[in-house]
């Protein structure tokens, strides 16, 4: 809680949510701007591929979907959609059951880039068209970088769904140090927005 409400932008949500638990209740409640998947243990230095990292949080999936959070079923990795003869995979596949939506994660290792929100974009339209039933809800997107440039983001979602979400990931937490200085950077950018007060 601390780590995400160092890196948060919005800290009176965070800690209510931190009392009361997350009400999901539309896309943007079931999403979170960072995911820490400490539990893969993964030695910090080491880098891996993006399919052994998907190969790892397939093998933990429990906690990963405890990481997720609530309302999600998992319903496949490298999940095969065709168009125009054309095979694409979609890295993770879930259900979100509160929702009632499919719930398409692509993974980044490298530097996030503008055709990757595109290629999310067009997953997102094949599942509407091709795989939702009738009772289901547009689907949410996300993809799960190492980096996120908010610019970037801004730029290449310009008038684009506003189900897909740029979150980024994390291997582990900060040590007690670091964590110390993210939360002492935090409370003094509050205290410059808020004028200077307290």
């Amino acid at each position: 809680m601390y780590l995400r409400l160092a890196l948060s932008k919005d800290k009176d949500e965070v800690l209510r949510l931190s009392r009361q638990g997350n009400i999901v209740e539309k896309p943007e409640d079931a999403v979170k701007d960072l995911y820490v998947l400490e539990f893969l243990n993964i030695p910090a230095p080491y880098l891996i591929g993006e399919l052994k990292l998907e190969q790892r949080l397939v093998e933990n999936l429990q906690s990963f979907l405890l990481e997720l959070g609530k309302g999600f079923a998992y319903i496949g990795r490298q999940y095969v959609i065709t168009i125009n003869n054309i095979h694409y995979k979609v890295d993770l596949v879930f259900y979100h059951r509160i929702l009632r939506c499919f719930v398409l994660i692509d993974l980044k290792i490298d530097k996030l880039e503008h055709y990757d929100i595109s290629q999310m974009n067009m997953y997102m339209g094949y599942f509407a068209k091709e795989e939702n039933g009738p009772d289901d809800n547009p689907p949410i997107g996300i993809i799960l970088s190492r980096s996120k440039d908010d610019l970037l983001v801004e730029f290449a979602t310009y008038e684009m769904n506003s189900q897909l979400f740029v979150s980024k990931y994390q291997l582990y937490l900060p040590d007690r140090e670091e964590l110390r200085r993210l939360l002492d950077e935090n409370l003094s950018a509050s205290a410059e927005e808020g004028g200077g007060g307290e």
